[in-house]
C-alpha cells in the first residue's frame, strides 16, 4: 500500500524525513495487512482528506482529535466531521452546542466540516484509522510519528496558527507547538464524558481573535445546510 501517493506533494515535501523513515514502511506494511482482511476506516481514499482539503500554505487552525470515528460509514478523514446522511455523533453536538453559545451558530442537520477546512482549519486526528468498532485499534502503529511530524511542520509556519487541543490526549501534543507567534487553546474534550470542561470554553470566538489580531481572516463557523 503505497500511502505517499495519497498524500498531496505540498504536504509530502514538508514531511519528507518522516515519510523517508523505517517506521512510515512498517505503517504502510501493517495498513495493507489491515485492510485487506478487516474493515478498516477511513476508506483508503478518504485517509488524508484533511491534508487534501486543507494545502499546508493554507493551514490557519489545527483542531487536533485522537482517533477516527469507528461506526460503518461515519470517519471520512476529518476529525469530528461526519458525511452527510450520517448523524452527528455526540462529540460533534457538543461542539455544536458550544458554538451556538460561543458565536450564535445554527446547527445544521449534518455533520460535515468539510466548509472550516476549506477556509485553513486542519482537522486532523493524531491516529488516521480505525478497525470497526475497536476504538484505539490502529495505535501504536506509526500513525503517531507521522502526525506528530505534521503538527511539527505547521509550528514552523512563521504566521500565527491557532492550535485546539481538547482533552487530555491532544493537550499532551502542546510540547511540539514552540513558536511564538501560536497560540494554543486547550480545554476539556468534548465526549459526553468530559464535556462539562469543555462548554463554555469559547474555543471558536477565541481562535477568530487569535487571528484578527495577527491580522489573519477569521473563520466562518457556521456550516452551510446543503
Amino acid at each position: 500500500m503505497n500511502l505517499r501517493e495519497l498524500i498531496p506533494a505540498d504536504w509530502q515535501d514538508v514531511l519528507k524525513d518522516v515519510l523517508d523513515s523505517p517506521k512510515f514502511a512498517a505503517l504502510e506494511a501493517f495498513l495493507e495487512e489491515q485492510y485487506a482482511n478487516n474493515k478498516v476506516y477511513p476508506p483508503r481514499e478518504d485517509l488524508f482528506s484533511a491534508l487534501r482539503l486543507t494545502p499546508y500554505a493554507n493551514v490557519r487552525v489545527l483542531i487536533l482529535g485522537q482517533d477516527p470515528y469507528h461506526g460503518a460509514g461515519q470517519a471520512h478523514g476529518l476529525s469530528f466531521s461526519v458525511k452527510k446522511g450520517v448523524t452527528p455523533p455526540p462529540s460533534l453536538k457538543n461542539i455544536y452546542k458550544e458554538l451556538k453559545e460561543d458565536v450564535g451558530f445554527k446547527a445544521p442537520k449534518h455533520g460535515e466540516l468539510i466548509h472550516w477546512a476549506e477556509q485553513g482549519v486542519l482537522m486532523l486526528n493524531a491516529v488516521l484509522t480505525v478497525r470497526e468498532a475497536e476504538p484505539n485499534s490502529h495505535a501504536n502503529q506509526g500513525w503517531e510519528e507521522f502526525t506528530d511530524a505534521i503538527i511539527q511542520a505547521v509550528n514552523r509556519k512563521t504566521e500565527r496558527v491557532v492550535f485546539i487541543l481538547w482533552g487530555s490526549y491532544a493537550r499532551k501534543k502542546k510540547k511540539l507547538i514552540s513558536g511564538p507567534q501560536h497560540v494554543v487553546l486547550e480545554s476539556g474534550h468534548p465526549s459526553p464524558l468530559s464535556v462539562k470542561h469543555f462548554l463554555g470554553s469559547r474555543p471558536f470566538s477565541r481562535t477568530n481573535q487569535a487571528l484578527e489580531e495577527a491580522n489573519l481572516p477569521p473563520i466562518d463557523w457556521q456550516l452551510p445546510e446543503g
